[in-house]
């Protein structure tokens, strides 16, 4: 086609002249048949005679060079094949045996022999190190010695050599035969000849050359089916006669109707037929102009201008629609590119559509990135609204019901919902005529939200003004809305799980068109999606309601009445929601009081149901007296017993394992000291009352679950008055953007400074180490320590003896007179004188009296008498009721009786019963009440 480069295309005649100087196809088709693949005058000839020569060059190369290699094969086979039968030989099983037995050549002869024939070689030897031949294929050389180069192998190393004997190029292998030692004790030698191996490679020539006729053969079959082919393709014409065969494709080429384009590699136009000239409307000199001078649309001429590929690619020309296909001459030809046109005017308004379906199908991916990214019903709402009023509505509204805003389950069918609750709007400016946020709708009957949510499916209103229904609101408003310039709308249910959640209603107003029924599967999708987000926020809603509830229920309501320390704490949950964090006051006997804090791996119901069971574990515990570390040791064993029956739960498809953390403090008021362990807890921090700050090196025993039965370790500190001790959760000290070090050293400098009442350090605590997405619960635990005074302590030792008891008595009277506790005068010295008396006859030494007097702190309460007797005894009273003829057995009765709470607590040196009096007015039995409770306890009849 480069022939005519200068050609106009308008030049029919011409065109035609030329066909006819060329002659009718008819003669090309007779010479076709009466061409032959020989002739050298034809294409298809001299393609068939190049091929031909070509093929038998590679030909007779590939043969030269398989002989060549099987030369070289020859010598490498003999090599690898001597080695191979002496090494099998020498390595052979038994080998050892016969040549230490009494005749070797006896035992080794048949093998070699047999060896021999097996592998093909000239002969297999056997010699000893003096060169005599102990076994040979020939028999007539055994016992000569042998004269060779075979150092190497008597000195343990196999080798190979080529060497030129009587029969020819030969070659052969020695291989020493060594004992279980190692040492070498003869020398197998395996010889063969050259011409042997190259017996074996000639009986292989025939197939080579064979194969390499058969290649000849095939390989001058494909190319005179090749040239057959091209023959058929060329119809046997040569050169002149393919020139004139180009001038009827060039009156094709002008007679198609579809524009061609031929532009050369500097961007010029070389080539336009009609129909490209029609399409584009060309001058008639564009022909070797550049494409930008044209007069072309733009984008058109940066495509055919540019050195890319296309494909359909629909551009501009006038007013036409041209689908452009573009592909690239180099590297088979000169730079260039040739370029075809189709008109596809008619295909715009299917474009069109294609646009409009691929904004709404980003539209329905962008709202998948943007609606619920929260698990909160109402900014689901919101983010529905927001999305849908970009690209799709010019107002959006969303109702919900009542209960889904509240996280509760909804089943049923809506038939008889009445009222939803506007619950996002977007779109709409101040003053504008539809319902505000949080108003309740009421839904009126035959209406299209009403018919909505009744049959679940979407209901399309294209002109309300046209309409005979009224819109979705009072009737009162209907005309403001038409007033406002709203003309359309669409109202779709909010469904999921098969329940209708409430609606999304879609406004448009003056300047958008109506809406129509292709708008309906976009709206559907839109709110399939969101509604699958507010059902999920829904749910997270209801649970996280529930975990809530659970939590609060099994947390501390209030912190109990004591006298030894003045707490506060604070409580945080996560934000992805609650946790297992927990913590504990507990009063113990003899105003001891223990702090606890713990933590549970995890969020949610699981994680708040396991904190619940363990904070009882511990009040249950607590309430033995148990000392600290048993204290923990029994929690361990607890949380190790919830895990197996997690993990058979698990293995059906069911349950968590629980992680678990713990720290256990007792502090006594009368001695200042604080006895605490921590399984897996951070440690706590001291806060002296000049304000320093400490944090004590604890022992940290594994956490819950993971002891194993190891016994835990406790620390004891003494702590001085008006300290404060701070237990905290690892979620106040964490953070995703601070470790643990930083945190601790915040907290530091957050407790540091002059003395404040634990709620302001708890304040204080809280402001400084907050972040605002918290990712774990925390929990803070501040006491302030409080000391009892020596006049609130009154302690005497006691000998075993019956007649100690009076004085003691009366000691105890005294100080309760000085006390200013008359009124509790008789009921002590009544439970002083039992305890005392038991401590006496079943006790052992030492015996001691303790009376404490406590006056809660914040509290009208008048305080509490704490009476106390130790003993060096580790056995334990248990209250019973006695019977008529016995004459003993009442004291604990009448302790019990007469006390506010009583108890036993063991010592490592024993153990100490003591009882609690209330010393509140009304709490305290008259004396002459005491009497007749006494008389009770007898039976008229048995005096």
């Amino acid at each position: 086609m480069s022939g005519v480069p200068g050609r106009s295309g308008h030049d029919p005649p011409d065109v035609t002249a030329r066909a006819r100087r060329s002659g009718p196809p008819r003669q090309a088709g007779e010479a076709w048949r009466s061409g032959s693949l020989l002739n050298v005058h034809s294409l298809a000839g001299q393609v068939f005679l190049l091929q031909l020569a070509v093929v038998m060059l590679l030909v007779a190369a590939a043969l030269v060079a398989l002989v060549v290699q099987a030369q070289r094969d020859v010598m490498a086979d003999a090599r690898h094949r001597t080695l191979a039968v002496a090494q099998t030989f020498a390595n052979s099983p038994g080998i050892v045996a016969a040549l230490n037995s009494a005749d070797p050549t006896a035992e080794l002869q048949p093998h070699v022999e047999a060896a021999r024939k097996a592998t093909g070689v000239d002969a297999v030897i056997v010699y000893g190190l003096n060169g005599i031949t102990l076994a040979n294929s020939d028999p007539r050389q055994i016992g000569k010695r042998v004269i060779g180069p075979y150092a190497a192998a008597a000195n343990g190393k196999p080798f190979t050599s080529t060497f030129k004997g009587s029969l020819g190029l030969s070659v052969v292998s020695a291989v020493p035969v060594k004992n279980p030692a190692g040492s070498v004790i003869a020398i197998v030698s395996v010889p063969v000849t050259v011409e042997r191996v190259q017996h074996r490679v000639n009986s292989q020539l025939p197939v080579l050359l064979g194969g390499a006729a058969s290649a000849l053969v095939l390989a001058a079959g494909g190319s005179a089916l090749v040239g057959r082919r091209l023959r058929r393709q060329t119809h046997g014409l040569g050169p002149t006669e393919m020139a004139r065969m180009y001038e009827h494709h060039d009156a094709v080429l002008h007679a198609v109707r579809e524009g061609v384009l031929i532009v050369g590699g500097d961007g010029r136009l070389l080539l336009a037929n009609d129909e490209a000239r029609r399409l584009l409307d060309l001058p008639a000199d564009a022909e070797r102009r550049h494409i930008t001078d044209l007069g072309l649309d733009e984008g058109l001429a940066e495509l055919l201008a540019s050195d890319r590929a296309a494909t359909d690619e629909v551009c501009l020309a006038a007013d036409r629609l041209l689908a452009v296909s573009k592909r690239l001459t180099a590297p088979h030809g000169p730079a260039g590119s040739v370029v075809t046109l189709r008109d596809t005017t008619e295909l715009r308004v299917l474009t069109g559509r294609a646009e409009v379906a691929g904004e709404r199908l980003q539209s329905l991916y962008d709202a998948g990135l943007r609606i619920g990214t929260s698990l909160d019903v109402k900014h689901t709402a919101e983010e529905l609204a927001e999305v849908a009023v970009i690209r799709f509505a010019d107002i959006v509204t969303v109702d919900l019901l009542e209960p889904v805003l509240r996280g509760e389950e909804i089943s049923g069918a809506p038939d008889g919902i009445g009222e939803l609750r506007s619950t996002a709007v977007a779109g709409l400016d101040a003053g504008h005529p539809l319902h505000p946020v949080r108003e309740l709708i009421r839904l009126l009957p035959a209406q299209p939200v009403s018919t909505a949510m009744t049959e679940g499916r979407p209901v399309l209103v294209a002109d309300l003004s046209a309409s005979d229904v009224r819109p979705p609101e009072q009737p009162d408003s209907a005309r403001r809305i038409l007033d406002d310039g709203i003309h359309s709308l669409l109202v779709v249910p909010l469904r999921a799980r098969g329940v209708v959640l409430g609606v999304v209603i879609f406004w448009r107003a003056t300047g958008s068109p109506s809406f129509e029924d292709e708008d309906i599967s976009f709206a559907e999708e839109l709110a399939a999606r969101a509604a699958v987000c507010i059902d999920n926020a829904c749910r997270y809603t209801r649970e996280h309601d529930m975990a809530v509830t659970l939590q609060r229920s099994l947390l501390p309501r209030a912190l109990p009445r004591q006298s030894a320390l003045e707490v506060a704490y604070r409580y945080l949950p996560a934000e992805a929601g609650v946790g297992g964090d927990w913590f504990d006051v507990i009063p113990l006997s003899g105003t001891r009081v223990a702090l606890v804090v713990g933590d549970v791996v995890g969020h949610g119901l699981h994680a708040a149901a396991t904190m619940g069971r363990l904070r009882t574990a511990v009040h249950n515990f607590a309430s033995l007296d148990m000392p600290v570390e048993e204290l923990l040791g029994r929690l361990d064993e607890l949380v190790a017993q919830i895990d197996a029956e997690e993990v058979t739960a698990v293995e059906h498809g069911q349950g968590v394992v629980t992680g678990a953390t713990c720290q256990y403090a007792v502090y006594d008021p009368t001695s200042g000291q604080l006895v605490i362990a921590t399984a897996g807890h951070p440690g706590p921090a001291v806060v002296q009352p000049d304000g320093t700050v400490d944090f004590p090196q604890l022992p940290v025993s594994p956490p819950l679950g993971l002891g194993a039965g190891l016994p835990v370790e406790t620390t004891e500190l003494t702590v001085p008055d008006d300290s404060r001790l701070v237990l905290y959760t690892d979620g106040l000290i964490e953070d995703r953007t601070r470790d643990l070090d930083v945190g601790l050293e915040a907290l530091r400098d957050a407790l540091r400074g002059p003395a404040r009442t634990p709620e302001a350090t708890c304040a204080a605590v809280m402001e400084a180490m907050l972040s605002d997405r918290p990712r774990d619960d925390i929990a803070l635990l501040v006491a302030r320590t409080r000391r009892l005074g020596p006049d609130q302590v009154a302690e005497w030792e006691v000998p075993r003896d019956p007649a100690a008891v009076a004085p003691v008595r009366t000691a105890c009277a005294r100080r309760l007179a000085e006390w200013g506790l008359e009124r509790v005068g008789f009921t002590a010295e009544l439970i002083l004188s039992e305890l005392i008396t038991n401590a006496i006859r079943y006790g052992a030494e030492p015996i001691a009296v303790r009376l404490l007097r406590t006056e809660p702190m914040g509290s009208p309460d008048a305080g509490t008498l704490i009476l106390e007797v130790a003993d060096g005894s580790s056995t334990s009273p248990h209250l019973r009721r006695a019977k008529l003829t016995d004459e003993g057995g009442r004291g604990l009765f009448l302790v019990a009786r007469f006390s506010e709470r009583w108890g036993t607590r063991y010592t490592a040196t024993g153990k100490v019963i003591w009882a609690e009096q209330s010393l509140r007015n009304d709490a305290t039995p008259e004396a002459d009440d005491l009497g007749e409770l006494l008389l009770d306890q007898w039976d008229d009849t048995a005096l």
